[in-house]
């Protein structure tokens, strides 16, 4: 397969996974009894598992790749994630998710020497201003709590992302990361469920879904994608997630589309177009 092409296919099912994650994630802890803690226990786990089983197939160690600062940031990432989305729509969550993916490897891309000049410059600034004026205080504004968790989520996830792209072969290194995790994530289901008995087999199926489907085969085609991207680029092609997030949270949980929630996306999907438009020669 030509090497555009498969950068093009990995990076559309990615985000296609990212999307799901989060209509995965808004439905369970909505529509049923499972808590935040619970959800993403077994989404790591059942991640970790999935990951596990395709690497033995391969007759390799699932704990050859990833590392401890990697699985640390991927545990964070899905705890923030779940306790988010208690109060955050589908397309809500994935705005303020991205948006802070884009900040956190956009600042680190200058940091390390990138130059946003001109209308890339422009292009940031605007998506920035789309994140503040999602939150600013208002009838329509989102719980700021779970708006404040979700960022967190965002910037573990820029982080846990360029980690990524220094650990090797992609499945390897995520089947690493989240068998590290495991230990992180049952200990918040011990300490997060408050002691209820049981667990809903709906609201499990959804997180098994997460964990094994659109997380551990999604990150891991992610991973794969992420060599020949750079930061800069890997951070604005995230941001077409919320799109395809607030589209799903429309046709399949019938959540409403506010005009805050339009105008801000306007402004940061605007921005990433900005940020990604080669000049022309």
């Amino acid at each position: 397969m030509n090497s555009s092409l498969r950068l093009v296919l990995l990076t559309v099912l990615a985000m296609l996974a990212f999307a799901g994650n989060s209509l995965l994630c808004r439905i369970a802890l909505r529509d049923t009894a499972i808590d935040a803690a619970t959800f993403t226990a077994v989404r790591i786990a059942s991640g970790a598992l999935t990951l596990a089983v395709i690497l033995a197939a391969r007759r390799i160690r699932p704990t050859t790749g990833g590392s401890w600062w990697a699985a640390a940031m991927l545990f964070s990432y899905a705890a923030f994630f779940s306790y988010a989305y208690r109060d955050l729509s589908a397309a809500t969550g994935a705005l303020l998710l991205f948006g802070a993916v884009q900040m956190t490897m956009t600042g680190y891309g200058l940091f390390r020497g990138e130059r946003l000049g001109g209308l890339k410059l422009v292009g940031v600034l605007v998506a920035l201003a789309g994140l503040v004026a999602l939150l600013l205080p208002g009838l329509a504004a989102p719980p700021l709590l779970g708006a404040a968790f979700m960022i967190l989520a965002g910037a573990s996830w820029g982080v846990y992302s360029l980690l990524g792209k220094n650990l090797g072969e992609p499945t390897i290194a995520t089947a690493g990361n989240f068998l590290r995790a495991v230990p992180f994530a049952a200990a918040l289901a011990l300490a997060g469920s408050h002691g209820t008995s049981g667990v809903d087999m709906t609201g499990a199926l959804y997180a098994v879904l997460s964990g094994a489907i659109t997380s551990g085969l999604g990150y891991a085609l992610w991973y794969a994608a992420l060599p020949a991207l750079t930061a800069t680029s890997a951070a604005t092609v995230q941001l077409s997630v919320p799109a395809i997030a607030a589209l799903g949270g429309v046709l399949l949980l019938a959540e409403p589309i506010t005009m805050r929630l339009l105008l801000a996306s306007a402004a940061i999907l605007g921005g990433i177009a900005l940020t990604i438009a080669r000049p022309k020669a």
